[in-house]
């Protein structure tokens, strides 16, 4: 069940942000254990390096590739790196985003294009120079990675973060258009949906953010907010992506799997 013996699947931002799992790492280390040959792209090589290590050190198969994913001559460079590698490519997984704090009015131009590129330009980017390649093979499947930003707003809470939110709802209407486009030719694409989940980026950059220097007051917080009680982690998001990007979804395309304990269904 959930195999991936003889695929290839690219794994965008397979790195992690700090020590412990970021979904990233999980995806890429989970989908090597199911047997899958993996590339690894992320644009931090000691945090890449890190995956690689352990998926070597369990016995799996991997490469790495050092890419911007927001420049389209760098993703058009690592998917022909890929078929340099592997010979074809059977899964991509577009993991690559982040948040930025902010109202239209405080949020900075700048900031909004570049939460535009990071979250939702990245994700088209690798779909443009996959999707030719999967066409030719006649088959393929695409996970994209979203948040529950994209789809509620909790206003209670007081963070706002317009461009994340916007980016991320575009995220899940690029993977079901993209579904529909491409449906007939035997590529599937849907999207993952986390909520709150506690990867390595709480500690790094949230309990700066919005935790006021607070790591244990944020968690409490967080964990509370969730009708499941606990935040998720790095693994219920990789179990999602597997299942996606596995033969046992054959017939699931351009839909969503949300993974919140409950927190989207709890809000108005």
């Amino acid at each position: 069940m959930l195999s991936m013996a003889g695929k290839v699947a690219i794994v965008t931002g397979a790195g992690s942000v700090g020590p412990g799992w970021g979904n990233g790492k999980a995806i890429a280390t989970l989908l090597a254990r199911q047997g899958a040959s993996v590339f690894l792209i992320d644009i931090e090589e000691a945090a890449v390096n890190e995956t690689r290590g352990i998926i070597t050190g369990e016995g799996g198969i991997c490469a790495i590739h050092r890419c911007d994913m927001m420049n389209s001559a760098d993703v058009a460079e690592m998917v022909q790196a890929c078929l340099a590698c592997f010979s074809h490519i059977d899964v991509l997984v577009n993991n690559v985003g982040g948040s930025a704090p902010g109202d239209p009015v405080s949020m900075p131009e700048e900031v909004w294009d570049r939460q535009i590129d990071f979250n939702l330009k990245t994700a088209f980017l690798g779909c443009k120079y996959v999707l030719p390649v999967m066409v030719e093979q006649g088959k393929g499947a695409i996970v994209n990675i979203s948040s529950v930003a994209g789809m509620r707003n909790d206003f209670g809470s007081g963070r706002v973060h317009v461009g994340y939110s916007a980016s991320k709802a575009g995220v899940i209407q690029l993977s079901r258009s993209t579904a529909g486009a491409y449906a007939k030719r035997g590529i599937r694409v849907n999207t993952v949906v986390p909520g709150l989940m506690h990867t390595p980026l709480v500690e790094t950059r949230l309990a700066k953010t919005v935790g006021n220097n607070d790591v244990s007051a944020l968690i409490e917080a967080r964990n509370k907010a969730v009708p499941i009680g606990r935040m998720g982690d790095a693994w219920d998001v990789a179990h999602a992506v597997l299942f996606l990007a596995s033969d046992e979804a054959r017939y699931i395309t351009g839909t969503e799997i949300i993974v919140d304990g409950g927190l989207t269904a709890a809000m108005p």
